[in-house]
């Protein structure tokens, strides 16, 4: 019995509109949200911006590690010609000694879709260098566009 006057309420309340949210309501809600995503966005883009830093960092770290295990195996770096590509795609019959590949996967682009930068050593003691050019995929910069190396850009 009481099922059926809940019914019968719905039924009178929809039928004099005062059922549902209004469009004022609907609309301060939507500028509620809006507010909120202008002041959290920023912030979040900033922490996107920091990540894509960091995951450059590390992929460079990988592959001077790749190089150096590389390195061991053959007894030197990859020329300019062959670049990092050599850490993947290494010939048998022509390099004497490789035994990768030295990463699971081809050679990655950095977080920003531009390749890494491969400077072979100017000498024997010292070792090659990888980088990114950053956002800007440019060389220099600076904040998001600043080049990334291993260690704090040296």
């Amino acid at each position: 019995m009481k099922l059926g006057r809940r019914r019968n309420a719905g039924a009178k309340a929809a039928a004099t509109g005062k059922a549902g949210y209004s469009l004022l309501e609907i609309l301060i809600v939507l500028a509620i949200i809006a507010l909120i995503a202008a002041l959290v966005g920023p912030r979040l883009f900033a922490q996107l911006d920091h990540a894509k830093v960091t995951t450059a960092r590390v992929e460079v770290r990988s592959l001077e590690t790749a190089l150096q295990t590389m390195e061991l195996d053959i007894g030197r770096y990859p020329s300019p010609g062959e670049g990092l590509d050599l850490l993947v795609k290494g010939d048998r019959k022509n390099v004497v000694g490789w035994n990768g590949p030295y990463l699971a996967s081809s050679v990655p682009m950095d977080p920003w879709g531009h390749a890494y930068v491969y400077e072979p050593p100017a000498d024997a003691a010292h070792p090659p260098k990888v980088h990114s050019l950053g956002s800007d995929g440019k060389p220099g910069g600076s904040d998001q566009a600043a080049d990334i190396y291993n260690n704090s850009g040296t």
